[in-house]
């Protein structure tokens, strides 16, 4: 029979009585044998038998094959070995004295069960014959715990047998063992005895067949492979019936070309005259708007990218005309597979959809960040694993008392993320509309057990794909990041034996500055019905919105001011079981809990997390529409959408209200300031505040004299659902008066977007715009009026000049014959212009991703993540010059994939602090002395230094970096190798096997000495340009390969290492 289950052919066999077994040889040779004394062999190409082997034993009844022997087993209880090519016996075994049931080979054990006569008759011998074939000879027999009937071999691990009772026991055992009562599992047949048993030649199943027909297959995975080159099976095709499926005729897409239609000449009755019909085609649909923007002609012709806001192939058509103008999410398109995404795509505005970096061969330099971000302010790049957290880093940013504070701040500890948090401000202070990147920070984050505890670190799959609930996250990682942020401000600013045992709850507000910013100190009190009440203190940094029971189910909508809600979340209510030490048992308690301080900065965490809550903002943001049209005059249509005329009305000149006002009270419920007052009885009273309120109750300063605060919206961060790429997390921040004045010179306030690496100002309201179709409210940072005059702005750089002197090796076995630099003299300190000759070395920690397109070429998704190796800083002065003052291998805890030897010089064991005889630091170390030098006002010479400070996650200012790449380079030219220039030029031959970032560092700074002489000091740039041409020309000649060396000499050889031994 085929695959299928069709049959290729019958073969009758005429002198056959009874057969009971089949051997398929190879692939066209079959074995049959029975209770007959001769086996046949039949070709399966033709159909036919070609030979006739006699058999001494008659009643072939089980064959099996190795490659030495055919075995077969008699009905007499023997088990004869025949030769492969004359089927001679070789070798017989007299197994059971009354018949065989069943045996199998494997290796050089052959395993028999079969039945032994007795008085009675025959009975199931619970021994197992076992037979070595080396020396044909019969070893221990095994005794078993189950009645024997099939048996056989499963090579996996050991060469155990699995046992196999008619009545369905089964037991695994090894050969050469002893059987363990413990290993027996039993089949549960249909019918009352298991009849076969087999394995699958991948030895992953087990089937069983029973009495009543039905197979029972055991597998040790949900999904196992049953032969070692499986390919999927062709069943049988199914029956086919007089009976044709029932049709919808509501279903416009239906192919009735399901229905059959007799074969007739007669007219047909939808053969309409040409008379009554008349073709209409549909309407094209208009081009794109970013198609016709972008677009390009050549001749007749235009090119444009895609913007990939349909479906390959698939255009969506208008079905009906009569869309409303103003609801434009109405259009459903015509295919039903594309309907929900372009529909998602029409409701998601472009500025909030998930950006992605698209590489070049030329890496991110190419890239147009500025398309993006056209303001002064930083982004921060997105494709690091766990860069979900980069809106939640640009809110703590563009917190003045923050960003001050985290600043000041460094501690000795290696992976601190207050520290971390502080170099990356730092990052965002200096750079110019440049896209910033957060690897440090996101490297000590992920070395901090409790982040992985809680569910923060996010594998690189779940998070290209969007299978972390984005929403739950952020808000988690808010909470964890200002926990951790006031632990590691709390031990820098109190010594040890004043800190309490516990470190997880905050004594006061006072114990770390973040402690005096977000803390809020709360009374819990516990009362129990017998009439105890336990009060205790507490503390916490964030505040989780409780939603009113039930407010799914009044439809009519129920106005509920955000004010009522946030103070319901803030002095909560509960009852539950708890501890009564009267009762001395668990009670019904009400728990009440009250504030005695409120925070400089509220933080709320909105925790919409079903479709209850976003159901409960959905109401809200209508109640507060409808109250807000009628408050200024407007009438409401009892429709759910207003018709044209009411808009009309409403935009008149008789109307209070314009359209544009209409638009932006829309989804909205959110207030943006609100105003939080302690009572005396420690209640405490919440109300929406607006800018009129300010008139009626006075300014706010002399309102807190009397215990009163005004909190202002600061930032939104909002979970953006879309399902074509997973969500994303974006966030609007209203910028403060001290950073326009930084940045752009301007005193003014302004809301942004910022989308990762897209910077975008906005209107205010469209920050508290909430479409639970597609944004929904995730963290709410409110903050204290004048909240800024509270505390010292003033940042004082923490790093000190101490930094550059000698430090210890981390690595063990490093000697100080083995150093290859000189600290420097407290003489020698860096001043402001001096010169560094600096380059790095880096390993892979991640390979790069990337796809082949169609056409042949290669599309980077992902480049891999680097991580320095080695950092090299050498005099580029002084009596000293060349001679470097740091060379620190950083030791790194990440799992690192290529070493990348042939261009580093790294070998594996020179990061591991056991074994390495480098001088190995931390990176927070080497980090420090470059920012050191960074902002004492140095300038580094390199070659390559755009990519160096990449990794390094360094922002040095552009007038500090003398690059080599760039001083030898023609515009539209290729970038040209320090190894040609330092042959072309310097007459040197480096990097020879390998790179040595001091050679490198040290060749860098006698290009640069070159380039002054050639151009003589930037004055003669005509002349210069013509020794540029000789250079390209050259290089074009030589292919851009320096000739083998005869006798290499490096610089590593030069006489300057003999004044570093002097030294």
């Amino acid at each position: 029979m085929a695959r299928g289950g069709l049959i290729i052919f019958d073969y009758l066999l005429d002198e056959s009585e009874d057969m009971h077994s089949l051997l398929l040889t190879d692939n066209s040779t079959l074995l049959v044998g029975g209770l007959q004394n001769h086996i046949l062999e039949i070709d399966l190409n033709t159909v036919q038998e070609t030979q006739k082997y006699a058999v001494e034993t008659p009643g072939v009844t089980i064959m099996r094959q190795t490659n030495r022997f055919f075995f077969c087993g008699h009905t007499s209880g023997k088990i004869s070995l025949r030769d492969l090519r004359s089927f001679k016996v070789e070798h017989e075994f007299d197994a059971f004295s009354g018949s065989l049931s069943d045996f199998d080979v494997h290796g050089n054990l052959l395993a028999a069960c079969g039945f032994s006569s007795r008085l009675t008759g025959l009975a199931c011998d619970r021994f197992l014959k076992v037979y070595d074939l080396r020396m044909m000879r019969a070893i221990t027999p095994l005794q078993v715990h189950v009645d024997p009937a099939f048996l056989r071999f499963i090579p996996t691990y050991t060469s155990r047998l699995a046992i196999i009772s008619q009545s369905g026991q089964c037991q695994f055992c090894e050969p050469t063992g002893l059987a363990n009562p413990a290993d027996i599992f039993h089949v549960n047949p249909v019918g009352p005895l298991l009849m076969t048993f087999d394995v699958s030649a991948s030895k992953q199943a087990l089937a069983f067949g029973d009495s009543e027909g039905c197979v029972h297959l055991w597998t040790d995975s949900p999904e196992p492979s049953f032969n070692p080159y499986s390919r999927e099976t062709e069943f049988a095709l199914p029956c086919l019936v007089d009976s044709l499926p029932p049709l919808d005729w509501s279903q416009d897409l239906l192919p009735l070309s399901l229905i059959p239609v007799p074969l007739t000449t007669d007219t047909l009755l939808s053969d309409w005259p040409a008379a009554n019909s008349a073709p209409a085609p549909r309407r094209a649909p208009p081009v794109d708007a970013e198609i016709l923007r972008t677009m390009k002609k050549v001749g007749f012709i235009g090119y444009a990218p895609n913007p990939r806001t349909r479906l390959r192939n698939q255009i969506p058509y208008r079905l009906k005309e009569s869309d409303s103008e103003f609801d434009s999410f109405s259009q459903v398109t015509e295919s039903p597979i594309g309907r929900e995404e372009e529909l998602h795509l029409h409701m998601v505005s472009k500025k909030y959809r998930k950006v992605t970096i698209k590489y070049s061969k030329l890496g991110l330099e190419d890239f147009d960040f500025k398309h993006y971000n056209k303001t002064l302010f930083a982004g921060l790049e997105p494709h690091i694993p766990n860069a979900y957290c980069n809106c939640m880093i640009q809110v703590l940013y563009f917190l003045e008392p923050v960003r001050c504070l985290i600043q000041n701040h460094l501690c000795q500890k290696e992976f601190c993320l207050a520290c971390e948090l502080g170099f990356l401000f730092h990052m965002l202070d200096l750079s110019r509309g440049d896209p910033c990147q957060g690897s440090n920070f996101l490297r000590a984050f992920r070395t901090i057990p409790e982040a992985s505890a809680l569910g923060l670190i996010l594998a690189d799959s779940d998070e290209a794909s969007g299978k972390g609930n984005l929403a739950r996250l952020i808000q988690r990682w808010n909470r964890f990041i200002l926990t951790q942020l006031h632990q590691d401000m709390q031990e820098l600013e109190v010594p040890q034996a004043y800190r309490g045992a516990g470190g997880s709850s905050f004594c006061s507000s006072g114990d770390s500055v973040i402690g005096q910013l977000f803390s809020c100190e709360m009374e819990n009190c516990s009362l129990c019905r017998c009439g105890s009440e336990t009060v205790r203190a507490s503390s916490t940094l964030l505040f989780t919105l409780s939603y009113p029971e039930g407010s799914n189910s009044d439809k009519t909508g129920k106005n509920c001011d955000f004010a009522q809600v946030l103070k319901r979340s803030i002095c909560l209510e509960q009852n539950t079981q708890a501890w009564c030490d009267n009762c001395e048992k668990y009670q019904p308690t009400i728990q009440t809990r009250n504030i005695r301080h409120l925070p400089d900065i509220l933080v709320i965490n909105c925790e919409v997390n079903s479709l209850k809550e976003a159901d409960f903002w959905r109401m809200q943001a209508e109640v507060a529409f409808k109250m807000a049209i009628k408050k200024h005059g407007g009438e409401i249509s009892k429709n759910k959408e207003f018709a044209l005329a009411d808009w009309k009305e409403l935009g008149s000149p008789e109307g209070v209200l314009m359209c544009s006002s209409i638009e932006e009270l829309k989804n909205v419920w959110l207030p943006f300031s609100i105003r939080m007052k302690m009572t005396k009885n420690k209640g405490l009273d919440v109300c929406n505040w607006t800018d009129g309120d300010e008139i009626q109750w006075g300014p706010a300063r002399a309102e807190e004299e009397h215990g009163v605060f005004v909190y202002d919206l600061m930032a939104t961060v909002v979970h953006i659902l879309d399902s074509r790429t997973g969500g994303s997390l974006v966030a609007h921040i209203k910028v403060g008066e001290t950073y326009h004045q930084r940045k752009e010179g301007v005193t003014h306030q302004q809301w942004y977007l910022f989308n990762d690496f897209l910077i975008e100002p906005i209107d205010k309201h469209e920050a508290v715009q909430f479409d639970m179709n597609w944004k929904v409210p995730a963290i709410l940072y409110y903050v204290k009026r004048n909240l800024n005059s509270k505390y010292n702005l003033n940042i004082k750089n923490p790093i000190e000049a101490s930094v550059l002197l000698a430090e210890a090796s981390l690595a063990r076995k490093q000697r100080k014959t083995h150093t290859t630099f000189i600290p420097l003299m407290l003489n020698e300190m860096p001043q402001v212009g001096d010169l560094v000759g600096l380059d790095a070395e880096f390993v892979t920690l991640n390979e790069e991703e990337a796809e082949l397109r169609s056409d042949g070429t290669k599309s980077t998704i992902k480049p891999s993540q680097m991580s320095v190796a080695r950092i090299t800083c050498v005099r580029g002065q002084g009596p000293n010059e060349g001679i470097p003052f740091i060379d620190d291998y950083i030791s790194t805890q990440e799992q690192v994939v290529d070493y990348l030897t042939q261009y580093s010089g790294i070998k594996p064991g020179d990061l591991d602090a056991k074994i390495s005889s480098k001088h190995l630091t931390t990176l927070k170390s080497t980090y420090l002395k470059l920012r050191f030098l960074i902002d004492i006002g140095v300038k580094f010479v390199g070659h390559g230094l755009q990519k160096d400070f990449r990794v390094i996650n360094l922002m040095v200012p552009k007038d500090q970096v003398l690059d080599t790449v760039y001083l030898f380079h023609m515009p539209r030219k290729r970038m040209i190798s320090l190894r040609f220039l330092a042959w072309y030029f310097l007459d040197l031959k480096i990097q020879g096997e390998t790179h040595d970032s001091i050679e490198d560092a040290r060749t860098a700074l006698q290009l640069y000495r070159k380039y002054l002489e050639l151009s003589k000091n930037g004055t003669e740039p005509e002349s210069f340009h013509k020794v540029l041409k000789g250079l390209y020309e050259k290089g074009r000649k030589m292919d851009w390969k320096v000739p083998e060396p005869e006798g290499q000499t490096s610089p590593k050889n030069a006489a300057v290492f003999s004044s570093v031994l002097a030294l």
